[in-house]
């Protein structure tokens, strides 16, 4: 990490402007190497201004830019903090004021970047949201994105309401149902766009090789599992072992191959927190850490989380290239295909790979949606974009139930900072997802919390909803918020509308 010189006297506009100069230089070196290495990757001729403006913005966050943002204040320039869409052409304009108030020689002067490149970074990100989620017909820029409950397969009045009230996007989780129950889904949501003459865009969501309980003995008469006590988690049940202890087994049995004494283990979304007190031929024994003081239900089909081991598992299950079969022969129908647990560019490539194969002649190419869930894909996102988006229409939904848990709850509002930050800077639309208005959903009031965090939302290009039994009125509501959130903030910009509240 790169630091300014904190002996620089960066009050003096001219020593500021020479320091800027330098940084512009370093980044345009910086950011063009880390480009020439991705250029092979990029098919897509669209994508070669983001992908150079995303080199940049890499290189630019190599340095601690604190300094030199606290020294531009003052003179009324930007202080860099919303440069992301557009690294060089902001750079250039404060340099090129500087330069007008220094009076440096005449051949030396940058000349203020044109309008038109100055705000081209914005235009890529709308296009390449458009791209995704098809154009918006009202003043909404956010889209709205719903996940489809069983009901929707046969109850068509469902989809046309959720549609009516400013639905954009529905998603079909593969982890549920069946390909009778979703091609009903996908067949009532045309039928809607056909009557509403609106435009709702499928997505479908592979399962991905996520841990869940496969199945659970509790010991009578207990029905809760409390902290300190132990857990076996087993390939398959019964075991052999006595039964007054809570026992489970896992969906991917593979995985208890990978874990070790002292592994951190998360189960149910992290309502239950444990690690690994030893390994027996029966299984391995979890000592429990985290649960409510009431106790803990243990049940079937609630995920486990490895947070600190490699499981060393692909990333497409053969139930995902079953999906993709599905899929593939109603890519006429299907927009994007959600991908879950990606961590590699590599991944990337194996979905690629797989759904060429199985695409007709001349059919479309759906979008591909990364959902950012373990460090490992944090990591890696600025080559999962390049892998992704150099070839077709890409987006990255921040799934942020399992990434709080893969990275812990306290790191999760940061990280979730820096993923919008990078994407902006490929220009790339993100999904913010996972609890948003959980409890109006579920329940039919939502938290003043979840109005906030609803409001905040306004940062991505696309907000997701579970599903639940008010999500009509759900949609209706966050429709309303982001579209007055709109007038107050886009991106990080803050929007300065005359204010009418004193």
């Amino acid at each position: 990490m790169q630091t300014t010189n904190l002996d620089l006297d960066l009050s003096n506009p001219c020593i500021l402007l020479t320091k800027l100069q330098e940084l512009r230089q370093s980044i345009s070196e910086e950011g063009t190497e880390i480009f020439q290495q991705w250029k092979k990757q990029i098919h897509r001729q669209s994508f070669i201004k983001s992908s150079l403006n995303l080199a940049y913005y890499l290189a630019l966050r190599r340095h601690d830019l604190r300094e030199l943002q606290a020294a531009l204040m003052p003179w009324g320039l930007s202080s860099l903090g919303r440069i992301e869409a557009k690294v060089l052409p902001t750079l250039d304009a404060v340099i090129a004021t500087l330069q007008a108030v220094c009076r440096p020689e005449q051949d030396s002067t940058i000349i203020h970047p044109p309008l038109e490149l100055f705000f081209e970074g914005d235009r890529l990100l709308q296009q390449n949201t458009e791209d995704l989620f098809g154009n918006t017909v009202d003043k909404r820029r956010v889209r709205i994105m719903v996940t489809l409950p069983n009901e929707a397969a046969t109850n068509y009045e469902f989809l046309e309401n959720i549609i009516r009230q400013g639905t954009n996007c529905v998603r079909i989780n593969c982890a549920h149902d069946t390909s009778v129950e979703w091609l009903a889904m996908i067949n009532h949501v045309k039928q809607a766009e056909l009557e509403l003459g609106s435009v709702c865009k499928i997505l479908m969501d592979l399962s991905g090789p996520k841990a869940r309980i496969k199945s659970a003995l509790t010991p009578s008469p207990k029905q809760r599992i409390f902290k300190g006590e132990s857990l076996l988690l087993a390939q398959d049940l019964p075991t052999a072992i006595n039964s007054q202890y809570f026992q489970v087994s896992c969906t991917i049995p593979e995985v208890l191959k990978e874990l070790k004494v002292g592994t951190i283990v998360w189960i149910d979304d992290g309502r239950i927190g444990a690690y690994v007190e030893s390994i027996t031929p029966q299984g391995v024994w979890l000592k429990i850490t985290h649960a409510r003081l009431k106790g803990e239900k243990i049940l079937p089909e609630k995920g486990i989380n490895f947070p600190e081991t490699d499981l060393h598992l692909s990333s497409l299950t053969a139930k995902d290239k079953q999906d993709l079969d599905f899929i593939a022969s109603h890519a006429a129908q299907v927009d994007i295909i959600g991908y879950s647990y990606v961590q590699t560019a590599e991944d990337i490539q194996l979905l690629q790979q797989e759904l060429t194969a199985r695409l007709p002649e001349n059919s479309p190419i759906p979008a591909i949606v990364a959902k950012i869930e373990t460090p490992l894909a944090v990591s890696n996102l600025p080559e999962l974009i390049i892998q992704a988006a150099g070839k077709q229409p890409f987006g990255i939904m921040i799934a942020r139930g399992d990434l709080a848990i893969e990275i812990g709850y306290q790191r999760l509002a940061e990280i979730q900072e820096e993923i919008l930050w990078l994407c902006e800077a490929a220009h790339i639309p993100v999904i913010w997802a996972t609890q948003v208005l959980e409890n109006l959903v579920k329940h039919g009031m939502p938290s003043r919390a979840e109005i906030t965090d609803a409001a905040m939302s306004e940062r991505a290009e696309c907000v997701m909803l579970n599903k639940g039994a008010y999500i009509v009125e759900a949609v209706g509501i966050l429709d309303d918020v982001l579209t007055r959130m709109q007038a107050h903030q886009v991106k990080k910009t803050p929007q300065l509308r005359a204010l009418h509240s004193w």
